[in-house]
């Protein structure tokens, strides 16, 4: 599916964007640490070739009434050497999912393996930002976020299912490999952008109040989103869905539908020796890259390479704002 492109847009570079990205967020109450945090991964999500998760996603967050609702400092609430669940005292998701992170990081590099679950967060943008992170200390990520339902179950006409999504990462001799994706027809950002903007949906990814096929935006936002795939992508969501649950999604609203974070983090040693994984991988990307290719297609691409390539262009040229969101967002920043 064809992702949502600004027509009518600002280019800033890297240094602008997340200037402006600070002022606007913490325009929207968050402290400067905060506000760091967040746009660092807003402007990467950008540059990665990911308009609706970069700073669009400010005004999304600056209106989330979640935002506003009052915060308890983040705890672990149980704990083992391996394991942890995490209480992220409604903080928003790009802090609270980045201390998870962390967390299974420093618990794998000790044990050489963790589990760590989150609850109580919401808004945590791309899974592929925390997962690249664990496969930059040399370890073997998976990541699965279940949510508040915006998904229709297959044959259903109303949202029961988060967009659900999840993610594996690993290094190799090239460095990270990533593989991300969400369950869901189209992410909730992005119908969230196309509805700010009036922008029509492709065919297929929704349905209305009534559960009706729609283009329309708006219609989708009260109706539903529709998995991706048709009896695979419900499949992928339910159980995504069910193993938030691990990750004590009912814990802090007591409703089984309802944002969580897991973490899977491993040392790839214990298998077999780090260095020969990763040296192999190099050698499977080779293979796969050098299959011969059907008719019009240039090249063979792995999982998260376009995104890599995207970055580094980014970081040259600049990201595209759309006009409208570039103006909310000085408006938003002037707050500051």
């Amino acid at each position: 599916m064809q992702r949502h492109q600004p027509t009518d847009a600002v280019r800033l570079n890297i240094a602008d964007a997340t200037a402006l990205g600070e002022r606007a967020l913490r325009g929207a109450g968050f402290d400067p640490d905060e506000a760091r945090t967040i746009c660092a991964h807003l402007v990467d999500a950008a540059c990665c070739g990911y308009p609706f998760a970069g700073l669009p996603r400010i005004l999304t967050i600056a209106e989330d009434p979640r935002t506003h609702a009052p915060k308890t400092p983040v705890r672990i609430a149980r704990e083992t050497e391996v394991s942890a669940l995490i209480d992220g005292g409604n903080h928003i998701g790009y802090c609270a999912v980045e201390h998870a992170t962390r967390v299974a990081i420093d618990k794998a590099r000790v044990s050489r393996f963790a589990v760590v679950g989150l609850y109580n967060s919401q808004l945590s943008g791309r899974n592929a930002y925390y997962v690249e992170m664990i496969a930059r200390a040399d370890l073997v990520g998976i990541h699965l976020a279940s949510a508040w339902p915006v998904v229709a179950p297959l044959g259903g006409t109303r949202p029961m299912l988060g967009t659900n999504p999840f993610c594996i990462g690993f290094p190799s001799a090239r460095g990270p490999v990533i593989f991300d994706m969400g369950t869901a027809s189209m992410m909730r950002g992005e119908l969230g952008l196309r509805a700010r903007l009036g922008e029509a949906l492709p065919e297929g990814v929704a349905i209305d109040a009534e559960g009706r096929p729609t283009r329309d935006a708006q219609a989708a936002t009260a109706g539903s989103i529709l998995p991706f795939g048709g009896h695979k992508g419900y499949g992928l969501s339910f159980t995504i869905q069910a193993l938030g649950l691990l990750a004590g999604a009912a814990l802090a609203h007591g409703r089984v539908q309802d944002y969580a974070f897991l973490f899977i983090a491993f040392d790839p040693g214990l298998l077999v020796p780090a260095e020969r994984f990763k040296r192999e991988v190099d050698e499977l990307i080779a293979e796969v890259k050098a299959t011969p290719r059907q008719s019009g297609v240039d090249e063979i691409l792995i999982p998260s390479e376009r995104a890599f390539r995207e970055r580094e262009r980014a970081r040259r040229e600049g990201i595209p704002v759309d006009r409208e969101v570039y103006d909310a967002l000085q408006a938003l920043a002037a707050r500051a």
